[in-house]
């Protein structure tokens, strides 16, 4: 019986195991030095809030793997020798495998900066980091100052994290505004305001230059470069940006990137070894998508996809159109086609905000043809299939912007703001003709 092998146990590797049982009696392992059971990694900060615990964030039962014949093996993969088939563990351990998926996922950022390995000093990508931010800033007492560095998504949510228990919080971020290789200035600024009306310390254009040491070796403070000044802190936590976790593979033979090199088809250099997720490269981009996407639902359509080639099914991976999803605090952000931080020649963009500076859209069209090319919205919720179907039918601004109310999901006896954003739009476009 053909023994599929899935190292990595997230959203990827998990999809194409559960995939691949639907369509087969293969036989299935799934291996992970994390942990036992799969679970929902963007849930981890709801846990340290005490919205959930960690059993909550688990979407399967624990009956639910031995039930659907999908062996599950603790242990961390040293070495994977190709011409073996096999994997070897840092243990000692060997496992002969006949179809390899890689669905490693990522690792946090490290820049070489001197005390980047204390104690005190995590990331917030894996559970391990979840248990280090409750050993090191379990209420602030314990904790008396937390400094992030790095301005992304993870680090809003350690920020938010963090806030939850009173704990303050410095804020250093690269950038001379709040996450603005992505959002286009106005959206970005009003991240800034809301970033410090919730009374953490944003500190733009800042640069971490050393993490000092205390006599236990744990945390004391950082060395802020440029100025070198020294801000006392409990924990430091680097949120600037992931890569690949692929250290291991260096001398497998198997084509490397900045991640683990793929075709369309989530093929690796190697025959029957394919890559999926955070970890997958693509070797020619898809459209304007980066090469390496580290994005829960792409990494679902990857399982899905590779789960039909493996089983006699040869797909292409085929993501759509982009779009993605995120939480500034307490103003939700969606994202739909492409907006980009600085408008391209051809595009021309379109940007209202409410007058309570927390809600916001950034619309993008083409300033030749009028062709709709995404939307970014703040605080207002709205539909993904709605501005799907627009961006697959190409549809003109003025339509998206006449009928921006059918795309509006926020709940019942919300206000909607869309008649204003139509004026306004059409008061912008009066001014340019």
């Amino acid at each position: 019986m053909e023994h599929i092998v899935i190292i990595g146990n997230g959203i990827s590797g998990v999809t194409a195991a559960r995939h691949i049982r639907k369509m087969s009696d293969k036989r299935i392992t799934i291996i992970s030095a994390e942990t036992e059971y799969f679970f929902s990694r963007t849930a981890l900060m709801y846990i340290y809030m005490g919205h959930m615990k960690f059993e909550h964030t688990q979407p399967y039962e624990n009956w639910f793997w031995d039930k659907n014949r999908i062996e599950l093996k603790k242990g961390l993969v040293s070495k994977v020798d190709i011409k073996s088939k096999s994997l070897h563990f840092s243990d000692g351990e060997k496992m002969n495998y006949d179809t390899l998926i890689i669905a490693i996922g990522s690792k946090p950022n490290k820049f070489g900066w001197p005390g980047q390995d204390l104690d005190g000093v995590m990331g917030m990508y894996h559970k391990q980091d979840l248990e280090n931010l409750e050993k090191y800033a379990p209420n602030n007492k314990t904790c008396k100052r937390a400094v992030i560095v790095g301005g992304g998504l993870i680090g809003i949510e350690l920020a938010e994290m963090l806030r939850s228990r009173d704990i303050p919080v410095t804020f250093l971020v690269r950038e001379s505004s709040f996450w603005n290789g992505v959002l286009p200035e106005g959206e970005s600024q009003m991240i800034n305001r809301h970033i410090k009306n919730h009374h953490i310390d944003l500190r733009l254009s800042s640069n971490l230059q050393e993490i000092i040491a205390d006599d236990n070796g744990k945390v004391k403070g950082v060395i802020l470069q440029g100025t070198g000044d020294i801000i006392d802190c409990d924990v430091v936590g680097l949120t600037a940006g992931v890569s690949p976790n692929i250290d291991f593979l260096k001398d497998s033979g198997i084509d490397l990137g900045r991640g683990v090199k793929v075709n369309r088809f989530l093929e690796t250099n190697v025959p029957k070894i394919y890559a999926i997720g955070d970890c997958a490269e693509q070797h020619e981009a898809i459209g304007l998508r980066r090469p390496v996407e580290a994005v829960w639902y792409t990494g679902r359509m990857m399982g899905e996809t590779v789960a039909q080639t493996i089983c006699g099914k040869k797909i292409e991976y085929k993501p759509g159109h982009w779009f993605n999803s995120a939480k500034f605090l307490d103003i939700e952000y969606q994202t739909y086609g492409w907006v980009f931080a600085k408008p391209k020649d051809y595009e021309t963009q379109f940007h209202w905000k409410h007058e309570d500076d927390t809600k916001c859209i950034t619309v993008s069209y083409h300033k030749e043809t009028g062709e709709f090319l995404g939307i970014n919205t703040f605080g207002i919720r709205m539909r993904h299939e709605v501005f799907d179907q627009w961006l697959t039918d190409k549809k003109d601004i003025h339509y998206v912007m006449k009928n921006l109310s059918q795309a509006n999901f926020d709940p019942e006896f919300y206000k909607k703001h869309e008649s204003t954003i139509l004026t306004s739009f059409q008061k912008s476009q009066l001014q340019t003709a």
